[in-house]
């Protein structure tokens, strides 16, 4: 068993930036700080995304603290850059992230410590900053008929982009930025496309500003606050009209039908009748948090939600959850580290060292 006064898990853009500020603190990596990281490699979900999303259809990423992404080629899959700019992070600040390591349980150790069970061992650690994102997460909705259908159904998790889809019939389910992705490209090479969604789609033209920004983030804050699941901060900013977007809408192709009622062998149906024939059903719905592990804890509410005090879960203030809710989102995963990070060191009696700059072992720390 390993001891830590801190332990970070997952290795995203969350995770690392709550590991910068970390060191950015004082703790010594490894002895006092470790980030234990589920995926294989560096670059957190964007590691797994679909080879088709280059970085220049990325809808905007932030840099992580300390470090510029720099320039990068717009053609280049978005997994690529991404993932190479996480390692470049990982290595420039020498962050202690161990990987692959599962975390599997969080629980009471009854002495002020929590017990961290893994794939690689226990670690008791007196604070947590949950980082661990959404993407093991998929969320399928539950149609009648699903386990009839005939044909293929995949979801965003697993989409492999465009290119299985040539010459056949397909039904994009989702509402949000990467169904209409998926829709662009899937349409350039398929036999018929039919794009469903549960409420009609909300397109936002022209710039978004930095109140409207506030004010949607306010909005899904409000709903962690309240105890209640997180919603997305797409779901209340709308989806940015884009050129390809624009095209796509004068071509017919983001003409969208609500929800089916029932799947069939054959495709999906309404109750008024319509039928649609498919060969393959996209379910681009999204993630739910993957938070399975803090289940002993017990911190959701009767809500379903776990209500926070900025990071810090209001059942126990050991517990801090980034990227998460409001800081769901490229530019609040950076923030809601270091304010996670100022909050458990005050919380562990560490002040901050009178040179932010400098890591407790004398490592000179850019930034």
């Amino acid at each position: 068993m390993e001891n830590v006064e801190v332990l970070v898990a997952g290795g995203g853009q969350a995770g690392l930036a709550g590991a910068y500020h970390l060191r950015r603190r004082g703790y010594v990596p490894h002895e006092e700080f470790v980030v234990l990281d589920h995926a294989p490699a560096a670059g957190g979900a964007w590691q797994h995304r679909w080879p088709t999303l280059t970085y220049g259809r990325v809808h905007g990423m932030h840099a992580l603290p300390g470090l510029e992404l720099g320039d990068a080629d717009p053609a280049r899959p978005s997994s690529e850059v991404i993932g190479g700019y996480f390692a470049r992070y990982e290595e420039a600040f020498a962050l202690p992230v161990r990987r692959p390591v599962s975390v599997r349980a969080v629980r009471d150790a009854g002495d002020g410590r929590l017990l961290v069970e893994t794939s690689a061992g226990t670690w008791r650690t007196r604070a947590l900053i949950n980082a661990t994102g959404t993407w093991e997460r998929p969320f399928w909705p539950r149609v009648p008929g699903q386990e009839g259908f005939r044909g293929q159904q995949v979801h965003t998790r697993w989409y492999p982009g465009p290119a299985p889809f040539a010459g056949r019939r397909v039904v994009v389910v989702g509402g949000g930025t990467s169904a209409v992705q998926h829709l662009l490209e899937i349409a350039e090479v398929a036999d018929g496309t039919t794009w469903v969604t549960r409420r009609p789609p909300l397109f936002r033209a022209g710039p978004f500003d930095e109140e409207a920004g506030r004010a949607a983030v306010a909005a899904v804050e409000q709903r962690v606050r309240d105890g209640l699941p997180p919603r997305s901060v797409v779901s209340v900013t709308g989806l940015p009209l884009t050129e390809a977007m624009a095209r796509a809408g004068a071509a017919g192709v983001l003409e969208r039908l609500p929800l089916f009622d029932r799947v069939t062998p054959e495709g999906v149906a309404w109750d008024d009748g319509r039928r649609v024939r498919a060969d393959v059903i996209v379910w681009a719905t999204g993630f739910r948090a993957a938070l399975d592990h803090l289940a002993p804890l017990r911190l959701r509410e009767a809500g379903g939600g776990i209500r926070l005090a900025g990071t810090r879960a209001v059942r126990d203030p050991r517990v801090h959850l980034v990227g998460y809710g409001p800081s769901a989102s490229t530019i609040g995963a950076g923030r809601a580290g270091r304010a996670a990070v100022a909050e458990l060191s005050a919380l562990l009696g560490r002040p901050r060292p009178r040179d932010g700059r400098r890591a407790a072992a004398g490592i000179a720390v850019p930034g």
